[in-house]
């Protein structure tokens, strides 16, 4: 059967060193990649979980109108005293 196949980047690197370790086509490869993978292929793909970034309490705002741009700029640059 001929078809056209789209590798991902990690793959495709992968296929090309095997083809310079091994010195075999690209058919070859293949091929031999995809009887190993079928073979021992049992349904679903392992699901990795998906990461949850811990939550960490930062307190409170240090500002005391974030919406006042002036004042905010005064406590930043410590010209607000009070």
């Amino acid at each position: 059967m001929r078809t056209t196949l789209t590798l991902d980047p990690d793959v495709a690197v992968l296929v090309r060193q095997a083809r310079e370790d091994t010195r075999r086509s690209l058919k070859e490869i293949v091929n031999d990649g995809l009887r190993r993978g079928l073979a021992t292929a049992d349904g679903e793909p392992e699901r990795v979980p998906a990461y949850e970034t811990p939550a960490a309490d930062l307190g409170g705002c240090l500002l005391p109108d974030v919406d006042d741009v002036a004042g905010a700029l005064a406590v930043v640059e410590g010209d607000d005293f009070g």
